[in-house]
């Protein structure tokens, strides 16, 4: 019982480290106030520190369950543990609760489950809305002529719809992909809140300072669930 609390309670404190935050103090910048971190790593600090933070925040998702399932912990036990690495990275106790949207860690979470559980169809399945809205997003910008190698590889650029809604399809199917396969309910239940929390973060973070200037209430939760922003 002991190691099972400290599995869970480890994976949320490793999932709250402020690695990109300590990153870019390193090279004296400061990135508390920036909405996305990974962006604002890969474009003001450097695209080495930039692609060490998205590594890290998919290493927060997969080495809890790694653990778990390497020391034969329960299947409960490892996916709860999961879930806490995304919510710590969501809500990181080291920054007074307000962190990143936890897609990368999700995804690093429900990869990593599924491959150690051999659930490999809930992977696959879930990655088809995933790659549709990732490609629908970049791919024009990418194939744009005029542009350097440099500028084709630039993250950011102009705000996306179809990649933040092909995200919030994919972990909303991911289980009913595992209900629908017969997978262990410890698993389905999992995912159900790995999907309720991604939803969560996403309609709360920075939501008092939107209320300020809101004129349509209903319009913004309803940007913030499928598109991960207020206004369009």
């Amino acid at each position: 019982m002991l190691a099972d609390i400290a599995l869970v309670l480890g994976a949320y404190l490793f999932g709250s480290l402020p690695f990109m935050l300590a990153l870019g103090g390193a090279k004296g910048v400061d990135l508390s106030q920036e909405e996305d971190l990974h962006i604002a790593l890969w474009r003001k600090v450097g695209r080495l520190e930039g692609l060490s933070g998205i590594f890290v925040d998919f290493f927060k998702g997969a080495i809890p369950i790694l653990i778990g399932f390497g020391f034969d912990f329960r299947l409960v036990v490892v996916a709860s543990a999961g879930v806490a690495a995304v919510a710590g990275q969501m809500w990181p106790v080291f920054r007074r609760f307000n962190g990143e949207k936890g897609n990368t860690t999700g995804s690093a979470m429900v990869a990593t489950l599924s491959i150690t559980y051999q659930a490999y169809l809930i992977l696959l399945i879930a990655l088809i809305p995933f790659a549709i809205g990732g490609g629908i997003r970049t791919m024009p910008r990418f194939l744009a002529s005029g542009q350097t190698l440099s500028e084709r590889f630039k993250l950011g650029g102009s705000a996306s719809q179809s990649l933040p809604l092909g995200m919030a399809i994919s972990f909303a199917i991911m289980p009913l992909i595992s209900w629908c396969l017969k997978q262990p309910l410890e698993m389905t239940l999992a995912l159900v809140a790995l999907f309720i929390a991604i939803m969560l973060r996403r309609l709360t973070a920075g939501l008092s300072a939107d209320l300020k200037t809101a004129t349509n209430l209903r319009s913004i939760l309803i940007n913030r669930l499928l598109y991960d922003r207020s206004y369009l």
